[in-house]
């Protein structure tokens, strides 16, 4: 089967971007599989407009922004649909012997943020992994600036609450 020239470019570019906008797709969906699945749909918006990309520089800012699209677009479904139980028990994590206290906290920030509803954690995301501006986030969400203040600002205060630290950041 021969390729062609955009086909093997997209190809590259998934195998070296890959791994760090899985990380990203983890972090907006709190589930590894979850991640697998946005990224790979992600991906397929991706490829059907690789013609039409003509910045090949700002890949990962079309990418990223398709995930944030596609997860925004499946979590308002799913509020129409799951209604949450409150019987289930979260899963407990014991970390190893080798771990550095380093990778200890790293993982206690991850837990943290996969216990935050999905729009808070969508904003720490945007606004501290993707380093986007209030306005951009609003943007994206398609809420107002301010409702992206007080998103984010609750979360913080979720996460410092869940990592036991106090409302100084200390």
């Amino acid at each position: 089967m021969q390729t062609t020239n955009g086909e093997e470019e997209f190809r590259e570019y998934v195998m070296t971007r890959g791994p760090a906008l899985l990380r990203a797709a983890h972090q907006l969906t709190g589930h590894p599989l979850d991640a697998e699945d946005l990224l790979q749909n992600a991906l397929t918006k991706t490829y059907q407009a690789w013609e039409r990309i003509e910045d090949r520089g700002a890949l990962d800012g079309y990418v990223r922004r398709a995930m944030v699209n596609i997860n925004i677009s499946q979590w308002r479904r799913r509020r129409l649909e799951e209604y949450p139980s409150g019987d289930e028990l979260p899963e407990v994590v014991v970390p190893s012997a080798e771990q550095t206290p380093c990778e200890e906290v790293h993982e206690r920030l991850e837990r943290a943020l996969e216990e935050l509803p999905e729009r808070m954690r969508a904003a720490i995301v945007l606004r501290y992994y993707e380093d986007m501006t209030e306005p951009e986030i609003a943007r994206t969400l398609g809420i107002s600036v301010g409702t992206v203040k007080s998103t984010v600002s609750r979360a913080m205060g979720k996460l410092r609450a869940a990592l036991g630290l106090s409302e100084a950041g200390t």
